[in-house]
């Protein structure tokens, strides 16, 4: 059994081996990792919700990739799925920090724990923060889902690791005045270069959001 399929390794989803747009100012190869707690009505990566897949590529296999573009790559971005919800990540950072590659990460914030635990090995994040606290839910399907978010948002501005927050509204949700009280609360709080994402809707989860 391949190492991406083992219970102890990370589980794979996917990879795009080349990126100029998921580390600022870096070229990247990106590991897509399966498994997310929540359930965001606009999420357009439904196949990597689950936390078990059946097309998984083999941790081995990744790490393989990687040795071969030693030199040519800068940096490894883990995105997903949400890639904290896995106790393998930490290690998997760590070999690819032993390459020499710098290491970004993708998360929406929803395990702050385990997210402070990995600080020492991240040169980057990139935090989805998709809303103020109390309107998660309607998002995430999660009640309590907001509250960690934002406080990752505050221990990652604490630790001063090179952030940034993104947010993608929800469809109908994407005019100045309502996204206006949620840039108001990032402003006070420090967040500089705010960006938004329009929302793709091809693969929506929630079909009803692309009428």
């Amino acid at each position: 059994m391949g190492k991406g399929t083992d219970e102890r390794g990370l589980r794979v989803g996917g990879l795009t081996p080349l990126t100029t747009v998921d580390y600022p100012g870096e070229l990247a190869a990106v590991v897509f990792c399966q498994g997310c707690p929540w359930r965001c009505r606009y999420c357009h990566n439904g196949h990597l919700l689950p936390s078990r897949a059946e097309a998984l590529i083999p941790w081995g296999e990744i790490l393989g990739f990687l040795e071969a573009r030693r030199g040519l790559l800068d940096a490894v971005v883990f995105s997903g799925g949400e890639p904290t919800l896995q106790p393998a990540l930490g290690e998997a950072m760590a070999e690819v920090r032993a390459l020499g590659f710098k290491v970004g990460l993708h998360t929406s914030g929803a395990y702050p724990g385990r997210l402070r635990r990995l600080l020492p090995l991240l040169d980057w994040v990139g935090l989805d923060i998709k809303a103020l606290p109390q309107d998660y839910p309607a998002i995430t399907g999660v009640p309590g889902s907001g509250e960690r978010a934002w406080e990752s948002l505050a221990f990652l501005r604490a630790a001063r690791v090179p952030l940034q927050v993104r947010t993608t509204p929800l469809p109908g949700r994407e005019r100045p005045e309502d996204l206006q009280p949620l840039r108001d609360r990032l402003a006070a709080l420090g967040v500089r270069g705010h960006r938004i994402q329009p929302c793709r809707t091809e693969r929506i989860l929630d079909p009803g959001l692309a009428l």
